[in-house]
């Protein structure tokens, strides 16, 4: 790909000199599957036969020895949504936890109720063999506080911070501390509330691993580790980054259909792309033409549900559950699934319409079209991408996703959806 390798590791915030060479060894051996890593047979269990994966993501293997692999320091990883980081704290703290011990060991600060919701459940998946306990804390849950016992906890910052002031959450044995999305974190305020947490878990558990997981290097993010650095006798941090614009798509195979208006995008879809049987995510790009594909694949008797803007946001995790669950072919979205959202059986995508910077029709969304793509592709399986095209705005966003990503085939609207795929070993 074009500026090389993607990923690229720094000794931002680190004085100390790097023993790499364990951690080299590691991700040589991740490079066909898991198995490189050690991990508990329970573990790999969960990996193969609950989750689904055929081995890690680029991102995965340089950063999971990085996680796993003794003595254990503290990381920035900078990436993308979609980059599969979840996977890659859930499995530091499942490799982490003893479950023998009745004690918090590993702590997820997450910016948001739904986040923190999504991440049990992947947790709850990914340690389904390990006997290890886990409990959630969000607002205007468990009100009546009592001591936590739970090896794994996963919650909001105001939520937890108040459990540890009333001392009902220990810290005396934490082994891992993460912060999900910290870019997001930190905006909303937390500053002073993560600063209050980190100052807690260093004073009774010091050689706790501290990983920071964020899309961004912001000023504030800075901020916050030369705080905690600098006024609590932190370790360094090592940070690993990697360019969005650069991250490998190469599990999913890219198509693009050139249509003269969007009467004929909803009718390839109904009469090629939905008979390939596969459940599929759509992207659209507003409410209207959402609503107006629903109505059409539902006329013709598709299972469908559509999270668009209006709903709630209990309807739109009832109706992303319920295709999870396989009770929907179809899902349509106005904007980019949650982070965190995992489904399996997803192995097909749509964009309906590209996704583009809201004020410029003609400026690609880049994080927005890894995002949606990266749905189809994840942990080794393989997946596609099929790219509805009307009109010069949607040919002049398709030269820069061409430039981008690489790899497009067009497929004529007339063609043979599903022979495109058998070619590209898809079926």
């Amino acid at each position: 790909m074009p500026g090389g390798d993607s990923i690229t590791t720094t000794d931002t915030y680190s004085a100390a000199a790097e023993d790499e060479s364990k951690e080299a060894n590691v991700f040589r051996n991740t490079q066909d599957g898991f198995e490189g890593l050690k991990l508990s047979s329970e573990l790999m269990k969960a990996l193969y036969e609950e989750m689904k994966f055929v081995r890690p993501s680029k991102f995965q293997s340089m950063i999971l020895p990085m996680i796993l692999t003794p003595p254990y320091k503290n990381l920035i990883a900078l990436a993308p949504t979609c980059s599969g980081k979840t996977t890659c704290f859930l499995l530091g703290i499942l490799s982490r936890v003893d479950p023998t011990l009745p004690a918090p060991q590993a702590l997820c600060i997450c910016p948001s109720i739904e986040l923190a919701v999504q991440n049990m459940e992947v947790l709850l998946k990914m340690g389904k063999f390990t006997g290890i306990t886990s409990d959630l804390f969000i607002p205007a849950d468990k009100a009546n506080y009592i001591p936590v016992t739970a090896q794994v906890i996963i919650g909001t910052p105001g939520t937890i911070n108040r459990l540890i002031a009333a001392k009902k959450l220990g810290t005396s044995h934490l082994k891992i501390l993460v912060f999900e999305e910290a870019d997001y974190l930190l905006l909303e305020g937390c500053f002073k509330e993560e600063a209050v947490l980190m100052k807690e878990v260093v004073r009774w558990s010091p050689k706790c691993q501290v990983l920071l997981f964020s899309a961004t290097l912001s000023d504030t993010i800075k901020a916050f580790v030369s705080t905690i650095v600098k006024d609590l006798s932190v370790q360094g941090f090592r940070q690993l980054l990697v360019n969005k614009e650069e991250l490998s798509l190469d599990s999913v195979k890219q198509y693009k259909v050139n249509l003269p208006d969007e009467l004929s995008k909803i009718m390839v879809i109904k009469d090629k792309i939905m008979k390939l049987g596969w459940q599929t995510v759509i992207f659209g790009g507003t409410s209207k033409s959402a609503r107006r594909l629903h109505e059409a694949l539902v006329k013709h008797g598709y299972a469908v549900t559509t999270v668009e803007g209006p709903l709630t946001q209990d309807d739109k995790d009832k109706i992303i559950k319920e295709f999870k669950d396989g009770l929907t072919q179809v899902l349509i979205s106005t904007h980019l699934l949650a982070p965190g959202f995992d489904q399996c059986q997803v192995n097909l995508v749509v964009n309906y319409d590209l996704p583009a910077i809201f004020d410029d029709p003609t400026e690609l969304d880049n994080e927005a079209y890894l995002h949606r793509v990266g749905r189809a592709g994840q942990f080794g399986r393989k997946g596609a991408v099929f790219n509805l095209l009307c009109g010069d705005d949607d040919n002049i966003l398709m030269e820069k996703i061409e430039r981008h990503f690489h790899g497009v085939t067009e497929v004529p609207s007339d063609g043979d959806f599903k022979d495109a795929l058998k070619k590209a070993g898809l079926m």
